[in-house]
């Protein structure tokens, strides 16, 4: 069996990629594949914890754009978090998965409340963790989340899963001649204003030298390998 070069790491997934073809919501099919593939990786022997996002189902951001005041729409997308945070330790508990919630906000009845010991502690008995309800305050995004408990749990590095193969200089989707970077360095991602993650996660995996990997889904085996993929940014 292939030697993993990690040894913990964080796992970004966006709500969007539970979605699949059906636009919102958690799309079943989409859900049972993503378990399947994190569920390969505990084969591995690498302590896998999971950051998800809510954008499939409620994004606080854009609603706080409509009306919605913007603490109380963050905290909303924060309960969307843990719908499918929920959804997700459900389908990898029946493939044989051993797998916890840690929620940033106290719902005793649905998951344990985030305890960093605790969940180091998960992760070296080879449970998958999965962190949802953001950092439990509005303003801050899932992406600064993972760059928070990366830093908080002393992962190797931060894996952020995609729908495209690393970061370009534009969307690759509607511009195809958008260059992809296969290494920026931090300030360079915040200089040119990469939209890969928001500055305050990017600063913050910075200032703790958390290397980030910006690759397509479907390559995390060979993320979590060290083989050659995506966009390192360190």
């Amino acid at each position: 069996m292939p030697k993993p070069r990690y040894k913990r790491v964080i796992l970004k997934l966006s709500g969007e990629s539970l979605q699949g073809k059906q636009g919102y919501g958690i799309d079943p099919s989409t859900l049972h594949r993503t378990a399947s593939r994190i569920k390969e990786l505990t084969y591995l022997g690498t302590q896998i914890a999971i950051v998800i996002g809510g954008g499939n189902i409620f994004r606080g951001i854009t609603s706080a754009t409509k009306g919605i005041n913007r603490t109380t729409a963050d905290y909303m997308g924060m309960l969307a978090t843990v719908l499918n945070g929920l959804a997700l330790q459900n389908i990898l508990e029946k493939i044989g998965v051993h797998t916890r919630v840690q929620t940033a906000i106290d719902m005793h009845q649905l998951a344990e409340p985030y305890i960093r010991r605790r969940a180091i502690r998960h992760l070296e008995k080879n449970r998958v963790v999965i962190f949802v309800a953001g950092t439990g305050n509005p303003y801050f995004s899932t992406d600064t989340t993972a760059a928070l408990r990366a830093s908080e749990i002393n992962a190797d590095i931060l894996l952020k899963a995609t729908k495209v193969d690393g970061c370009y200089s534009d969307d690759p989707v509607k511009n195809p001649r958008a260059r992809k970077f296969t290494h920026l360095k931090y300030i360079d991602v915040l200089k040119k204003r990469l939209k890969v993650m928001d500055s305050t996660a990017i600063s913050l995996c910075m200032d703790n030298n958390i290397p980030i990997l910006v690759f397509k889904m479907g390559d995390i085996k060979n993320a979590i390998l060290g083989k050659k993929t995506g966009t390192l940014i360190n």
